[in-house]
């Protein structure tokens, strides 16, 4: 297919290559043009604007927040303007349950197809085309999606004929890894504080009752204290948890781990952490209580960790 790119941060770089391996004709479009140098060179041709990038068959977007989805995609000159009618965009961006809404009747209008196709993995994941995809979007704008979709994941789920559902099923998944973050942090801390062995610790649990992906990479992340350079920036997992809780209050869902989570991000943005990965709400724990070793991880929950991190 000849489809556009538009959005080359950690995910979506790595998306954007792997629709070149499978043969695709990919024009690819970033603010910064620098982050296409590397798709240049593997045969990703350039475009100087979001409307050339919409010229083909399809265009995928993969941005970091309702505010960016908003402006090149609904802005002056973006891609719901430019897009033929009959085009595809399929939209692997998390956002809002009510921006997808919206864009989905926005397409409607211009007779063009709309895919929301969020996926789950972090950046070495999208590099290997291993993502899960969640996938929502008539049935007719799903089949001209799926070789897209194929090309960066190693498995669809067609959740829903309504784009916005698979816009939900992200933002409640991210909920969930967030909330294991929260738990291994505490869990991690008590036993550290009673002086047993965390490493060890970790061992047992993903060997056990917890041997799964999420529990092994976050488990790894929070022990060492690893959360620079981020696979998924704290304003990102902040964003998410605030759109969970907006989604929760539309459906009078009550959410109280959802409300707990905000806090917790809070509390690392107010003490600097906005450069970290999201797992670093894992340490926030052992501050907490009280335990020497964080003074010397990479969460600047102090005026000396955070001089440790600039560092």
């Amino acid at each position: 297919m000849k489809v556009g790119f538009i959005g080359l941060g950690h995910m979506g770089a790595g998306m954007a290559a792997n629709l070149l391996k499978s043969g695709h004709q990919v024009t690819v479009y970033n603010r910064t043009p620098a982050k296409a140098e590397a798709l240049i060179a593997q045969g990703a041709k350039l475009a100087d604007s979001v409307a050339a990038a919409c010229v083909g068959d399809a265009v995928m977007t993969m941005l970091a927040n309702d505010e960016a989805v908003e402006s090149i995609v609904l802005g002056r000159d973006g891609v719901i303007g430019n897009l033929s009618p009959g085009a595809l965009h399929v939209s692997s961006s998390t956002i809002s349950v009510a921006l997808s809404e919206r864009l989905s009747v926005e397409h409607a209008r211009r007779s063009q197809r709309f895919v929301a196709a969020p996926v789950f993995g972090r950046p070495d994941v999208a590099a290997a085309g291993r993502l899960f995809v969640v996938a929502g979007g008539e049935r007719a704008a799903i089949e001209a999606a799926a070789p897209l979709l194929e090309a960066i994941g190693q498995k669809t789920f067609v959740i829903s004929n309504t784009p916005k559902a698979a816009n939900l099923v992200k933002l409640s998944g991210n909920f969930l890894g967030a909330s294991v973050i929260e738990s291994l942090g505490e869990a991690l801390s008590l036993v550290g504080k009673a002086g047993i062995d965390q490493e060890q610790y970790l061992e047992f649990l993903t060997s056990t009752l917890f041997d799964a992906p999420i529990y092994k990479t976050y488990g790894a992340l929070i022990r060492s204290g690893r959360f620079a350079p981020p696979g998924f920036a704290t304003p990102l997992g902040q964003k998410d948890i605030r759109l969970v809780l907006a989604a929760a209050e539309d459906l009078r869902v009550p959410m109280p781990l959802a409300s707990l989570l905000r806090d917790r991000f809070l509390t690392l943005l107010a003490h600097g952490g906005e450069g970290l990965d999201w797992s670093a709400i894992g340490r926030l724990a052992a501050s907490d209580a009280g335990i020497a070793e964080i003074e010397r991880s990479h969460l600047p929950v102090s005026s000396a960790a955070l001089s440790t991190v600039q560092r």
